[in-house]
């Protein structure tokens, strides 16, 4: 009787001492998450407000028109430099860019997913991990000693133009939109492909007026983060387009983005001079343009179908 006693005590111990163990854990845990989650608000945050304070000097302190800023093409440093070749550089890549790779993306997306399920993953998958492994500069040598000339010989110019730049960028967005096209493909329930078949539809038919309508803007939302990262792609782009401080009159032209313009001239500008402070506005821009892609994103997709 005394030994049951005895091993029913040491059993609640031990329970309570499990308890206590399990809470103490609990409390770590949640306090890593707590800290995790608000050291990235917090990072967010300070990244907004300084760089938006360095950006908005450039308007209060040097008595820059915002006007002119953001539509006069001229760039010499001082307080009439415009930006405006630049912002135009920057969305003609992306969208350029974007118009390259949305098809192909999710083409093969679909071809992955729908045609060839099988060897279809294993052949694609593999390389779109490795061009998503593919650092920047690699893109950026291959276009200046493949694409640059091969557009000189053929195109003509100097080879360095936005047709480049859309070319370079179009294959680093490729695998961003190609996976994740082929997720949201695959997150569309078989219940549906099944009730077109069977209602006399072809492959062909399913995918068209089926998959692609259902999966519409999970798609809109892979080419939107495509975008994204066009826009804020700086290096590969600077070693194609040519960096040019003028407004290209066409894609065989050379031009700059804000990225391209940013990384030139900072190294040789004076901390706190005009020209410092301008290219620090040229910063504010890509960022208010990072929140309205994430804006866009949202919006996107909170209008999913499936």
């Amino acid at each position: 009787m005394e030994n049951a006693q005895k091993s029913e005590n040491n059993n609640h111990r031990l329970l309570k001492k499990n308890s206590s163990s399990s809470k103490k854990n609990e409390g770590r845990g949640k306090a890593l998450v707590y800290s995790s989650a608000f050291i990235v608000i917090l990072a967010t945050i300070a990244i907004t407000v300084f760089l938006g304070y360095k950006g908005i000097r450039t308007f209060f302190v040097f008595d820059v028109s915002v006007w002119n800023f953001l539509t006069t093409t001229e760039w010499d440093g001082t307080e009439n430099s415009g930006a405006f070749s630049f912002i135009f550089g920057s969305f003609a890549v992306t969208f350029l860019a974007a118009l390259v790779a949305a098809p192909l993306g999710i083409g093969s997306a679909i071809f992955m997913t729908e045609i060839a399920k099988k060897w279809g993953q294993k052949v694609l998958q593999p390389v779109i991990e490795i061009l998503v492994g593919i650092p920047s500069v690699v893109y950026g040598l291959i276009g200046v000693t493949v694409i640059v000339p091969l557009l000189r010989e053929n195109v003509g110019g100097l080879g360095f133009s936005l047709l480049a730049g859309m070319i370079v960028v179009g294959v680093m967005i490729l695998p961003t939109i190609t996976s994740i096209s082929a997720d949201a493909i695959k997150a569309i329930p078989q219940d549906i492909k099944d009730a077109s078949y069977g209602l006399g539809a072809t492959r062909w038919q399913t995918i068209y007026k089926v998959i692609i309508p259902a999966a519409l803007p999970s798609l809109m939302t892979a080419i939107v983060l495509g975008m994204a990262r066009a826009f804020g792609e700086a290096l590969a782009v600077q070693m194609v387009i040519g960096n040019v401080k003028g407004l290209p009159e066409s894609i065989t032209d050379q031009a700059a983005t804000l990225t391209s313009i940013i990384t030139l001239d900072m190294p040789h500008t004076t901390y706190g001079s005009v020209h410092n402070s301008l290219l620090w506005s040229l910063g504010l821009f890509l960022l208010i343009m990072s929140y309205v892609f994430i804006i866009i994103i949202r919006f996107v997709s909170s209008r999913r179908k499936v």
